[in-house]
């Protein structure tokens, strides 16, 4: 009897010592498998589907075009048109190879560019714009970054595509490419310009 007693002992504790060991191959599991689950920059936005938050920012100190002022931003500019809301800033190294890209999606005259300038200092951001183009209808200075938590940002550059109605329909998540220029983010416009007609 006794030798059933400890042989019962010690199988119960080798699952004891494996049981850690099988939680964290599931865990590493199930981690391998979201990783591998998708495309990493369209992480998933509580915004997605629900009204733009209502931004209302100055625009960047002594930024003009054609000699007026390039405005701030306002809610109300958010709606009525299929707008693309590109948040940067100069010391953004991800946001100069993304400039040409967004100089080029500027061109298409059925959508709308602004601009959430993150955390910058004016005078470089006018310096940024004036070196790589500056593709965006109106642009607001976030100095303190609060409207960029409103819009649940992770990192600059992040890009959201807004329908008419001011809902975020899309949120890119890191630089537009060149790839995701033609694969993900012209698609989703597409979408949105498509519902609204």
């Amino acid at each position: 009897m006794t030798a059933v007693s400890s042989e019962t002992r010690g199988s119960g504790r080798r699952w004891l010592v494996l049981l850690p060991l099988l939680v964290f191959l599931g865990i590493a599991a199930l981690f391998l498998y979201r990783l591998g689950a998708g495309d990493p920059s369209a992480l998933p936005s509580a915004l997605i589907g629900r009204p733009a938050p209502a931004t209302e920012l100055p625009g960047i100190a002594g930024l003009t075009r054609d000699g007026k002022p390039v405005p701030g931003l306002a809610a109300a500019d958010l709606k009525g048109g299929v707008t693309v809301f590109n948040v940067w800033a100069s010391w953004c190294v991800p946001c100069r190879d993304e400039a040409p890209l967004l100089m080029r999606l500027a061109e298409d005259k059925r959508i709308r560019i602004v601009g959430l300038n993150y955390k910058d200092d004016p005078t470089n951001a006018i310096r940024f714009l004036e070196r790589y183009g500056n593709p965006y209808a109106a642009t607001g200075a976030d100095s303190r970054g609060r409207a960029g938590i409103e819009w649940g940002v992770y990192g600059v550059p992040e890009t959201f595509v807004l329908a008419p109605d001011g809902t975020v329909a899309y949120k890119l998540v890191g630089p537009i490419t060149a790839q995701n220029l033609d694969t993900v983010l012209r698609p989703a416009i597409e979408k949105v310009l498509a519902k609204g007609s």
